[in-house]
């Protein structure tokens, strides 16, 4: 938008918000009547197009009652990132791939407009003294917002949308992001109440494999979903619990963590419990959760591949306790059952890359027994890669299978 338009959309703004009386009940109706009538008597109306005025009433209206520039970007289902980069523009993500949006530019002013009514939806605060938040919004995307003096060139906006339905399996075998001998070894383990821990880069399908494995949780457990902000979308558990972090400063509260949600999670009498993603001191309780009989949870955290996920769990577990590392990698040989890590290949499809069992602790070091892994054969013409998984190992404790009824015999377990 050039700087003439600015102006002419800043006035025209304006004019709208003194003919609102916004003590009464105002209807979206009546806004757009007035915008109607805005237009009609403004001073630009003579050398306005229709196109253009057709086009300023839907901007006017999603500023005043929607979420202004993003709202028709958020009713894009093509688009699954949303990235404002201040004034320098605005990025979406299409099929995995980066393209510069064709609207142009978005102001300053509206912006840091646009960032207060994103915060004030989601009962966050945001200012120079904190200049960061993390939000929701009504239809579950998820927000990020930094604004100076931490963003030097204007607030900075990055939305991750999820779909209206969520994905299922079915999707996930039709996009080739696993085959469907590992949907049936994952449907398997995740009944007989593995410990399943997910690694993967931001945008891996982290969130996506956990709902989908969320689907093969018996309808008779009781759940209890712990994130930062909430994104998963677990369907068909009717003793679902779900909660949600808070940060500290909103209207006085103390901050509420996710360490101090998974504690008061072991008081109310989980089945299983699944974190979203754990990224610091937390990780204690999390593995403490596995170790104590909460037996088939689920979490998730950034990691480049298995071994280095097993590192930074490591890690992670030292920023809450201090006690010796070796104690640190019993506990976690003693409460993962499963590592599944996924990433993002070359043509930016999301695929599984590699399960594998933790067997254990050996010598002071965890042992990693690789279960399946994905080869790559090359690519297409149109530069797709091709692919397959391969069985690369047995599973060796099998207890669990057996346990929940699931064996060889009844023609539901070939490993």
């Amino acid at each position: 938008m050039t700087d003439k338009n600015q102006e002419t959309w800043k006035e025209l703004k304006e004019e709208v918000l003194e003919a609102l009386n916004f003590s009464e009940d105002v209807t979206d109706e009546l806004v757009l009547d007035v915008i109607d009538r805005v237009l009609k008597t403004s001073r630009y109306q003579k050398t306005m197009s229709l196109e253009r005025r057709c086009a300023l009433r839907q901007e006017l209206f999603h500023s005043i009652r929607k979420l202004d520039v993003l709202e028709h970007l958020l009713e894009d289902e093509t688009i699954t990132e949303i990235m404002i980069n201040g004034e320098q523009g605005i990025f979406l993500e299409r099929g995995g791939k980066i393209e510069r949006y064709s609207g142009g530019e978005v102001s300053k002013e509206r912006l840091e407009e646009l960032v207060v009514k994103i915060t004030g939806m989601s009962n966050r605060m945001i200012n120079e003294a904190s200049p960061l938040a993390d939000a929701r919004l009504e239809d579950g995307s998820r927000i990020h917002v930094a604004v100076p003096p931490v963003a030097l060139d204007g607030p900075i906006i990055t939305i991750r949308k999820f779909p209206k339905n969520p994905i299922t399996l079915m999707d996930l075998l039709e996009k080739g992001s696993m085959n469907r001998e590992i949907a049936d070894f994952l449907e398997q383990v995740v009944r007989a109440k593995y410990n399943i821990f997910v690694s993967g880069s931001t945008g891996s399908g982290k969130t996506t494999l956990l709902n989908v494995l969320s689907d093969f949780i018996p309808k008779t457990e009781r759940i209890i979903t712990i994130e930062d902000t909430a994104e998963l979308q677990i369907r068909n558990v009717p003793n679902l619990v779900r909660m949600e972090a808070r940060i500290s400063g909103v209207e006085g509260c103390r901050e509420i963590s996710i360490r101090d949600l998974l504690r008061a999670s072991l008081r109310m009498r989980p089945d299983r419990i699944i974190v979203g993603e754990v990224r610091g001191a937390e990780t204690v309780d999390m593995i403490q959760a596995f170790c104590t009989g909460h037996q088939g949870s689920i979490s998730t955290a950034h990691g480049n591949s298995t071994k280095d996920m097993l590192y930074r769990l490591e890690t992670m577990v030292l920023m809450g306790m201090d006690i010796p590392a070796l104690a640190v990698r019993r506990q976690l040989a003693s409460g993962i059952d499963l590592m599944i890590h996924l990433g993002r290949l070359r043509d930016k499809r999301r695929v599984l890359l590699e399960i594998s069992e933790i067997d254990g602790c050996e010598d002071g070091e965890i042992k990693i027994n690789p279960l399946y892994q994905f080869e790559e054969l090359g690519e297409d013409p149109s530069g797709k890669v091709a692919g397959t998984w391969k069985k690369v190992g047995e599973l060796h404790h099998k207890t669990k299978l057996y346990m929940a009824g699931i064996s060889h015999d009844q023609g539901l377990l070939d490993l």
